[in-house]
């Protein structure tokens, strides 16, 4: 019993994987090239612009009629001759510097290239301060504990000093 549910599980989510697979390839294969140039282009364009409203994929991974719809004018575009940077150009006018994966550094994205490092920096500045401010504090020894120092130290000096004789 047990092992008929693992079975159909398994086929079933492969069943799934590889309809996903299937359906991007389709969704890639709509596109026809007479010039594999423009069919690189086209492959490396889709890889590098990001889709707006599922902003963590791009335009060719994406799923949203959004991305099907710039992938349509990334494609026409291409085959009426554009060149990478005219259609970068174009979806960066209507959508922004946020639909190129590689934003220009202007005043405007700076945070987006001077963040990252700022984060680490601050981070490593603020570890350092700790670790410095750990080593830097003196330890105040009750009389007790002072004595079990004194007794600790007494008994190592004399094992070492056995050692030596030995």
């Amino acid at each position: 019993m047990m092992r008929s549910f693992i079975t159909m599980l398994l086929v079933a989510i492969g069943v799934a994987v590889s309809s996903w697979s299937i359906a991007y390839a389709a969704n890639l294969e709509t596109y026809k090239f007479d010039d594999p140039k423009k069919e690189a282009l086209f492959r490396e364009l889709i890889d590098e612009l990001r889709c707006p409203k599922c902003q963590n994929q791009t335009i060719g991974d994406s799923d949203a009629p959004l991305a099907k719809d710039l992938r349509d004018r990334t494609y026409m575009m291409i085959q009426q001759g554009a060149s990478k940077q005219e259609v970068v150009d174009y979806m960066v006018a209507r959508y922004g510097d946020f639909a190129y994966y590689r934003p220009p550094v202007k005043l405007s994205t700076v945070v987006l290239w001077l963040g990252p490092v700022v984060v680490i920096l601050v981070g490593a500045g603020v570890i350092l301060m700790r670790v410095r401010s750990r080593n830097n504090a003196e330890v105040e020894l009750s009389e007790q504990e002072q004595a079990q120092l004194a007794t600790l130290r007494d008994s190592e000096s004399s094992d070492s000093k056995q050692d030596k004789s030995s």
